[in-house]
């Protein structure tokens, strides 16, 4: 476990004191929004399978989220919807979340971890100082619990959505591309909350 907390030691010994960790979960769906969460975890503090949300099961994931935010000591969850996903580009709609979810920690952090290896698109960008880690949801505690509270979090949407729109079936696939997903919009078209840019091969 103690070589999870390698980039939050590093930050802190740069004089950083707030340090949180970022990721975004939805970047590839052809529906539902993209969200991001951002953590600060006391350092060193004991999350049980704590991992990169992708490698855990669906009830691993939601059997953690409450215990991550119980134990941080800030989180917040941002999204960033369909129809604005459309207007601008995925890239700059990622950014934007995860620099909304950074906004809204209290406490603020002065330092975020970013999973993976951009920080910028045409139309937003992480303006808190950071650095960016590739697979850093499988490097850093606090990466590895945003990447839980992101994901969960976008699924219990989706879950909603498929509520108001049952023919979809999204408690099945979550807004991804699978063949009953592409099966459904060749039957019925694209619904409020489909991303038009990522339709084009109807």
């Amino acid at each position: 476990m103690n070589d999870l907390w390698q980039y939050e030691k590093e930050a802190l010994a740069a004089g950083h004191t707030n340090i949180c960790g970022c990721d975004e979960a939805g970047a590839g769906p052809l529906a539902g929004p993209v969200y991001a969460a951002a953590v600060i975890l006391p350092l060193g503090v004991e999350i049980d399978g704590l991992n990169d949300s992708k490698k855990l099961t669906e009830k691993k994931r939601e059997a953690l989220f409450p215990v991550i935010q119980e134990k941080a000591a800030a989180w917040a969850v941002a999204w960033v919807d369909a129809r604005e996903i459309d207007e601008t580009d995925i890239l700059s709609a990622r950014m934007k979340a995860m620099q909304l979810a950074i906004d809204q920690l209290e406490p603020g952090a002065d330092f975020a971890l970013i999973d993976g290896n951009r920080d910028h698109g045409r139309s937003a960008a992480i303006l808190t100082p950071h650095r960016c880690l590739v697979k850093g949801d499988s490097l850093s505690a606090s990466i590895a619990a945003a990447s839980i509270l992101a994901k969960v979090s976008r699924d219990h949407w989706m879950v909603k959505a498929a509520e108001e729109y049952p023919e979809y079936q999204f408690q099945k696939h979550k807004g991804y591309g699978t063949k009953l997903h592409y099966e459904m919009l060749r039957t019925y078209g694209p619904s409020p909350i489909h991303r038009r840019s990522f339709l084009k091969n109807l």
